[in-house]
C-alpha cells in the first residue's frame, strides 16, 4: 500500500512541475494543446494550491508578484515522500 502512495506522490510532484513550466508558456486561444494541458493541470493542482495561497501571499518584486505556493507544495511533497517512502 505504501508503494502506491509513493507513486501517487511522485506523479503529483511531476504534475505540479508541469504546471509551473506550462504557466510560463504563452499561447493564444483555449483550443491550443498547451492551453488544454494547462487547464487539466490547473484542475488537478488548484484544490491543493488554493489553501496554500491563502496562507502565503505573493512575493512582490517591483511590478511583479511571484506566487510561491507551487514551490512550497513541491517542498511539502518532497518531505512527505521522504517520510512515507523510506
Amino acid at each position: 500500500m505504501s508503494r502506491v502512495v509513493c507513486v501517487a506522490l511522485q506523479v503529483f510532484w511531476l504534475v505540479v512541475v508541469a504546471r509551473i513550466v506550462l504557466e510560463w508558456v504563452h499561447v493564444s486561444g483555449d483550443e491550443h494543446p498547451v492551453a488544454r494541458a494547462r487547464w487539466v493541470l490547473r484542475r488537478l493542482t488548484d484544490p491543493v494550491l488554493r489553501p496554500l495561497r491563502r496562507l502565503i501571499p505573493p512575493l512582490r518584486t517591483g511590478g511583479v508578484a511571484i506566487d510561491l505556493s507551487p514551490m512550497v507544495l513541491l517542498v511539502g511533497l518532497w518531505i512527505l515522500s521522504g517520510i512515507v517512502c523510506l
